[in-house]
């Protein structure tokens, strides 16, 4: 029990504090999360995403594994929500949501400092956690726009706002750069280490405003929706990261730590994205914001539980 609880208030109280911070901010100021998510979007997230591609060293082989990783389990993930939905019978704006509640997870501002408590810094485990980012960067603002706008707009609006995204830009610029040794001027440099510093306390301050603009109640009518995309994002995640990654192990040099790194990665719970995404192209907006409310907070035991069971030794 007392491990339990180190593991508590050292990893995962503290981005509690952040994220009831921005409640508290938020109830007392009433801020515009418009504001906020556009400057995630196209400001910090793009700038945190270049800073650390550019500046971690992550090799060819171990990109390869992870995202092999990566795919098997976006795959097990989406056949999983795929078959809830078809039992459920939801409507078309209700199936995109569910799937965003799910397979869209806050690999970022609450992955990345998750990782760096979790694993004390540790680099591998950070370069682990870096790609899985890089993946969750770029799936909800390619797949996740089509998602909730393909039962309501044209391809060719959709590859628009698509194409509107920066992080899809920084990315190969980030690789490029780096693959060439080619150095940032230093009246770049720096203020790209300022946006990127400021990432995670921006993030978690903006989830907390999110989560501090909803009504902290959830709806008997999607009582059962929402404990269904919670249970598949905070218990099936890591049941399904465990089982790939331990298969995977077998047939190829997966270690101990990346393993760790792999679950605890799947372990967040369900990522601010889904409710950007939800607002921004008016979509079950609500039980987006509901369903990353829930999985926030449930999160604070299951997360503590899932790096307790690891037993993580660095």
């Amino acid at each position: 029990m007392s491990i339990f609880l180190h593991i508590l208030l050292t990893n995962v109280l503290p981005m509690g504090i952040m994220i009831g911070i921005g409640v508290a901010l938020q109830r007392a100021f009433k801020l515009d999360i418009k504001t906020l998510s556009k400057l995630n979007f196209y400001l910090f997230s793009p700038a945190v995403m270049f800073n650390l591609l550019y500046t971690t060293s992550i090799s060819g082989k171990l990109i390869g594994t992870i995202m092999i990783f990566l795919l098997l389990f976006m795959v097990a993930q989406y056949a999983l929500v795929e078959a809830v939905i078809r039992i459920r019978g939801y409507s078309p704006g209700m199936k995109s949501a569910m799937r965003n509640s799910v397979l869209f997870y806050n690999s970022a501002n609450y992955g990345i400092p998750l990782n760096e408590l979790a694993f004390s810094a540790n680099k591998l485990t950070l370069a682990v956690q870096i790609i899985v980012m890089m993946i969750q960067s770029l799936v909800p603002n390619t797949y996740g726009i089509y998602s909730v706008n393909a039962h309501k707009a044209n391809l060719k609006a959709i590859m628009r706002t698509i194409l509107s995204m920066p992080i899809i830009y920084v990315i190969p610029i980030a690789f490029l750069l780096r693959g060439l040794h080619v150095a940032i001027p230093q009246p770049i440099a720096t203020p790209i280490g300022y946006l990127s510093s400021a990432f995670i306390g921006t993030a978690l301050i903006t989830l907390g405003v999110q989560l501090g603009n909803m009504e902290w109640r959830i709806k008997r009518a999607q009582l059962v929706d929402v404990s269904i995309s919670g249970t598949l994002r905070l218990i099936g995640g890591p049941l399904l990261a465990w089982l790939i990654a331990a298969s995977l192990a077998t047939v190829m040099p997966l270690d101990k730590l990346t393993i760790a790194a792999l679950i605890v990665s799947s372990a967040v719970p369900t990522s601010l994205s889904s409710v950007l995404l939800a607002v921004e192209f008016d979509n079950e907006a609500e039980f987006a914001s509901q369903s990353v409310f829930v999985s926030t907070l449930l999160s604070i035991v299951t997360v503590t539980a899932v790096i307790f069971f690891l037993q993580i030794e660095i």
